[in-house]
């Protein structure tokens, strides 16, 4: 959105369902995995499911939802690493977010963030 303005509906459908990853890993491990952990793998799960939606989306779909093949470092113009970097910040977002959403919404564990 900041990019072009506008997004489109898969967008916030691939947002949510990585929304909810960031939530259940931080389940899996009590919260207790220091942060970068956290981020690493989940920057892993955001890339795969845009690389794997890309493919649905813009090559068998041809919705053209996002072309990446004029940055460096791209993957056939799904994935690149320029916005894998950006979507790390966001990842990091997402996880605190999703801990405490959980917390303050379903009463569930305080999550215990650190860095190392």
């Amino acid at each position: 959105m900041i990019f072009r303005g506008f997004s489109h509906w898969s967008m916030f459908l691939l947002g949510g369902i990585c929304l909810v990853f960031f939530a259940q890993q931080g389940i899996w491990t009590g919260w207790s995995a220091p942060l970068w952990k956290q981020v690493l793998w989940s920057v892993v799960f955001v890339t795969s499911c845009e690389f794997i939606t890309g493919i649905f989306v813009n090559k068998i779909m041809h919705w053209n939802v996002w072309d990446y093949t004029d940055q460096p470092f791209q993957v056939m113009g799904q994935i690149c690493l320029p916005f894998t970097v950006i979507f790390s910040g966001l990842c990091v977002v997402g996880i605190l977010l999703s801990g405490y959403l959980l917390h303050f919404l379903y009463g569930e564990k305080m999550p215990e963030f650190h860095v190392l």
